[in-house]
């Protein structure tokens, strides 16, 4: 049997994880990238015979992550595989503060993870699979409205959104100009309740002016839950015209 492998960062809690639980399948070789493994995620995959690998790591240091991946896809036989997608979801909102008042190592880690991470490890994954011709290659990049409209202490989120919005874009050029380039996106999930929602609404609001606005959409019930959010990412992920345009919205 041919697999559909999947690579998803961030996949141990919140949305991540209810991606990982919805990409478990019989045909799925799931490979999860995270600071801390899942044993109930481990015990569904056996319940459902998926073959699951759960990487223990720190994209704050993902040069060494995107190397390792790099060499684990180089190993792999492609003639064993149905497709191969990478979905980069990490990421890290650092403390809701004015950029003055931000610590600096803070800001340095949410570019990291929320930026440096997805670039590093889709350019090892666009290198190792290169010459995979005879099956498709998407990468889906979980972005953010914040990524499109600014916000008030949360430069280093904004930034790093904004930012793969835009590398996305580069390489959506750079692989139609190949004759089977991969399929990229950078998709907004809308808003979802997660623990950075908690982090949101929480927030001290002189600090952070938008904080009333969080709290009001917990409270009118506007917000997605995770696996509502995972469902129709996963459904946009699996349309025919995936990657046509390179930067969208998930609701639209």
């Amino acid at each position: 049997m041919t697999k559909h492998l999947t690579i998803l960062t961030g996949a141990s809690r919140g949305m991540g994880l209810a991606l990982a639980e919805q990409l478990l399948a019989t045909d799925a070789m799931l490979l999860c990238i995270s600071r801390h493994t899942n044993d109930a995620l481990a015990q569904a995959a056996v319940a459902c015979g998926a073959e699951l690998l759960q990487w223990q790591a720190d994209l704050g240091d993902a040069a060494s992550v995107a190397q390792r991946l790099q060499e684990w896809l180089q190993s792999r036989d492609p003639a064993m595989l149905a497709s191969a997608t990478l979905i980069n979801n990490a990421g890290v909102i650092s403390a809701l503060t004015p950029l003055r008042a931000s610590a600096a190592k803070d800001v340095a880690r949410a570019l990291r993870v929320g930026l440096e991470a997805p670039m590093l490890l889709s350019a090892a994954f666009l290198a190792a699979t290169h010459g995979w011709t005879q099956l498709p290659r998407k990468v889906l990049n979980i972005s953010s409205g914040l990524g499109r409209r600014p916000m008030a202490s949360s430069s280093s989120y904004c930034a790093a959104k904004a930012g793969m919005d835009h590398f996305t874009r580069c390489l959506a050029l750079e692989e139609a100009l190949l004759p089977h380039g991969a399929k990229v996106c950078s998709l907004a999930p809308g808003v979802i309740d997660t623990d950075m929602q908690v982090q949101l609404r929480s927030a001290d609001a002189a600090q952070f002016p938008d904080q009333t606005g969080f709290a009001a959409l917990k409270e009118k019930g506007q917000l997605s839950s995770p696996a509502d959010a995972a469902k129709r990412l996963l459904a946009f992920l699996n349309r025919p015209d995936f990657g046509v345009e390179p930067v969208a919205d998930v609701r639209s």
